[in-house]
């Protein structure tokens, strides 16, 4: 990967940069908890780490970072706290959109965005349009996002087209994130152990990082000690260890 003007700490190996990059952003609440804050204090903080962890992504060379912004399941939430999220939502794209063209970021949006109210739906789709000829980083949010309804949408269109067999290459290409690569590291905030129905399909090979660290701490050089833990690792995908 050429790196020529990218910004890169000397103990990272400029040539083991993972390209994608997904991120389950976890643990807004509990932090605005800790400090007797209302919940949306959390997200409102965890903004400014993900304004960071873009722009160090970028800075990189990172291809796509893929962030679990709001689950299928999160429509479950208080309607007080659906709805605050959702103005968040619109807000924060507003105010970021002029940002990430600045730095040639491009948007993507993978899920159900016909879910989502009529005014931050808008809004994204103005600035995915508005965004769709950057060629720098790809920042790729799950919004209404569900990977077991992913899989299931995939299979529905398979059907629909009376396919009697299909490939794992061809299947990827009926998910939402078709075109894109398998996420190569994939980190969660906040200490959860578990994949809370994220991209079931392209994680199977994908390298796990958990952090105790809350979303809203999350920075820079939180980012940089996952992506070092991911370079330690050596990626098998089955095969015996080329050490022993």
């Amino acid at each position: 990967m050429p790196t020529s003007g990218l910004k890169i700490p000397d103990f990272l190996d400029s040539d083991k940069i993972p390209q994608h990059i997904a991120i389950i952003m976890d643990g807004n609440g509990r932090w605005a908890k800790q400090r007797s804050l209302p919940r949306i204090a959390g997200h409102h903080e965890g903004i400014n780490s993900v304004r960071e962890i873009v722009r160090v992504c970028g800075e990189l060379g990172v291809k796509v970072l893929t962030l679990y912004t709001f689950s299928s399941e999160n429509w479950n939430r208080p309607r007080k706290e659906v709805s605050a999220l959702m103005q968040l939502l619109l807000v924060t794209i507003n105010k970021e959109v002029k940002d990430l063209n600045k730095n040639n970021v491009k948007l993507r949006v993978i899920g159900r965005i016909e879910d989502l109210p009529d005014k931050p739906r808008q809004s994204m789709l103005n600035a995915i349009q508005r965004l769709q000829n950057n060629t720098g980083l790809l920042l790729n949010l799950a919004l209404s996002y569900g990977g077991r309804l992913e899989i299931v949408e995939a299979v529905q269109k398979i059907i629909s087209e009376g396919r009697d067999t299909i490939s794992e290459a061809d299947f990827s290409n009926y998910l939402y994130t078709a075109g894109l690569p398998d996420p190569e590291l994939l980190i969660r905030t906040s200490g959860e152990m578990r994949l809370s129905n994220f991209l079931l399909w392209q994680l199977a090979y994908t390298e796990i990082v958990v952090t105790d660290t809350y979303w809203p701490d999350f920075r820079e050089q939180q980012l940089y000690d996952a992506i070092a833990d991911y370079q330690r690792r050596e990626r098998r995908f089955g095969k015996v260890s080329e050490q022993l």
